[in-house]
This record gives C-alpha cells, sequence and structure tokens, in this order.
C-alpha cells in the first residue's frame, strides 16, 4: 500500500481515557463498551459484517467483585471470554457456506490449551529452568533476580516470534486498526477512516503493555516466598496468577488515566515499544471495519456518561 493509505509516523494520540476496550480478530476488530460489546469482520467478498451483543459485566453480581485486584481477575476471565467469542465469530464469517462452523466447544477447548500453555511458558518454565542451578545461585534474592531476568526474556523472544510470523500480519493490522479507532474515540474526533488514521496504533492499555506488566509485577510478587522445595516453588507460581494478574490489572488502569503524567509515561514506554510489534499500520479498509464495531456500540450506549459503577473493569485493555 501506498503511504498515503499507510501513514508510517502517525503523531496523535489521545489524552484522555474512555473506558471503551477491543481486540483484533481474523479480518475483523471486536469493540467492547460498558453495556454493549460487537465484532466488524470483512468478508472473503469484501462486505463488512457486524454483530452486536448486550453485555452485564461479571462485576455486578456481587460487590466482592468489585474490590481492588478482585474486580481485575473477574474481568480478565471476563474478556477471554469474549475475545474467544469474538474470534469464534470473525473465524466462521471466512468459512464457505459448505463449510462446517467451528464449534463453541473446540474454542473452549483452545482457551483452555492456550492459558496451560501461557502458565507453562512464563510461569513453570523460568522457575524449572533456574532451580536446575538453586544450588550454585548462593542466595534467595539472585534466583528471584535470575528467574524474573529468565522470564522476561523468554516473553519478549515469544513476542518477537510472533511479530516474524507471515501469517499474524494482518492480525496484527486490525489490532493496529483497533488502537487508532478507540484513540479517535477518545479524542473527541468522528470517527472517519481519514480521522482515525491520523492517531497512533500505540495504546497505553494495550493488552501487550499489560503481558509485559504482569512479567514484571512477578517479579515483586515472588520474591518474599525465598527458596522453598522446587515442587513448593512451581506450585507458587501457577497458584499466583491470578494475583499477579490482577495487581497488573490496576497498574495498567492507572496508567490509562493518568496517561498524561510524564512519570506514568515513562513507566509506559517500554510497553508502548513492545506494541510497535504486535500492532501494524492498518489500511483504510481496515479502519472502516474498526469504525464499524465501534458505531454498532455506540448505537446502543455512549461509553464515556456511564456511570463510575458500570466502569468497574472495564479498562482492562484497548
Amino acid at each position: 500500500m501506498s503511504t498515503e493509505t499507510r501513514p508510517s509516523a502517525p503523531s496523535l494520540a489521545a489524552q484522555r481515557d474512555a473506558p471503551v476496550g477491543g481486540q483484533a480478530v481474523l479480518e475483523g476488530v471486536m469493540m467492547r463498551g460498558v453495556s454493549t460489546w460487537a465484532v466488524g469482520v470483512r468478508k472473503p467478498e469484501g462486505d463488512i459484517d457486524v454483530a452486536s451483543f448486550p453485555l452485564v459485566s461479571w462485576t455486578k453480581r456481587h460487590r466482592v467483585l468489585r474490590w481492588p485486584v478482585v474486580r481485575g481477575v473477574v474481568a480478565l476471565v471476563e474478556s477471554l471470554k469474549i475475545g474467544f467469542s469474538a474470534l469464534n465469530i470473525s473465524a466462521n464469517a471466512q468459512l464457505a457456506e459448505d463449510e462446517e462452523p467451528i464449534s463453541g466447544g473446540m474454542w473452549a477447548g483452545t482457551m483452555v490449551v492456550g492459558l496451560l500453555f501461557a502458565v507453562g511458558l512464563f510461569f513453570v518454565v523460568p522457575v524449572g529452568l533456574t532451580s536446575l542451578f538453586k544450588d550454585h545461585l548462593g542466595s534467595a534474592f539472585v534466583f528471584w533476580l535470575v528467574e524474573g531476568i529468565l522470564r522476561t526474556g523468554i516473553f519478549l523472544g515469544y513476542i518477537a516470534l510472533l511479530s516474524r510470523v507471515r501469517d499474524l500480519r494482518r492480525v496484527f493490522e486490525y489490532h493496529g486498526a483497533e488502537h487508532k479507532t478507540i484513540s479517535c474515540f477518545e479524542a473527541g474526533e468522528r470517527l472517519t477512516p481519514e480521522n482515525v488514521q491520523r492517531h497512533s496504533r500505540l495504546h497505553p492499555r494495550c493488552g501487550t503493555s499489560f503481558l509485559l506488566i504482569v512479567m514484571i509485577v512477578a517479579i515483586f510478587v515472588f520474591a518474599p516466598l525465598g527458596l522453598p522445595e522446587w515442587y513448593l516453588l512451581v506450585a507458587s507460581r501457577i497458584v499466583g496468577v491470578p494475583l499477579i494478574a490482577g495487581l497488573s490489572f490496576e497498574v495498567i488502569k492507572f496508567a490509562g488515566r493518568n496517561r498524561r503524567k510524564r512519570w506514568v509515561q515513562a513507566l509506559m514506554w517500554p510497553g508502548l515499544q513492545l506494541q510497535k510489534l504486535t500492532t501494524r499500520e492498518p489500511d483504510l479498509q481496515q479502519l472502516a471495519v474498526a469504525i464499524a464495531a465501534m458505531d454498532a456500540v455506540l448505537e446502543v450506549e455512549d461509553p464515556r456518561v456511564a456511570a463510575e459503577d458500570d466502569k468497574v473493569g472495564m479498562e482492562v485493555a484497548a
């Protein structure tokens, strides 16, 4: 594409937060508001299909689910459920009429396998490898430091490898389209492909930034545990995942709300740079799909005027 449709250096970044999240899917984008989520998908014949669904956040079911840290765990599980539903819709939209649709059970199995893989790769493998040299490290502090560096290194290497997979390029472009659309909405501008295109594809509430925060928060959460037996080390890394996720949620939520503060910008800078690997500049047609998904949400609600109780748990990822 020419630089007229794929600008190389958009400069606009929204300076305020809105309770809107999203996710790139296959040839499309999912957008989530406070009471609605919607998926826009570009079909093989070129049309844009949009489907929207009502949303009642699980955090409304009980006061305990709105407590700090707890609300992060609840919101992340809820986001995973919506995300896999959106992926299912987008995948089936790409199938020919005579092909069997992908079942919900298959997507549920994929989600479970994916979660087990992530916990194993980023938590069990680092502590297992570090445990092989535990007797030579000299102290619990050195063990903690080596494990943390190894975990973060594995994560960065994994992201770098994903960024080189050619088949994921289109998904990364839609990821950029999602960020640009949310930033344009946060800036209060009219949602047109030309307006959206001017905004940055990097966003402080991105899931990529969130995962980097998870890697860093894990270092501090596991530090006080010392050096118990290897099986207790492994068990602590598995059991500690929800706590780490909940704490990381609070960090990225705070960052989104305080993005204008320079010290917050400095802390979020590594995560923004990492997004350069997981986003690509979208074209105008991809932006039109992201806008269609956002418009479907805005037809039902205006997230910016939602009550504070309704917005609990909404700033998970953009």
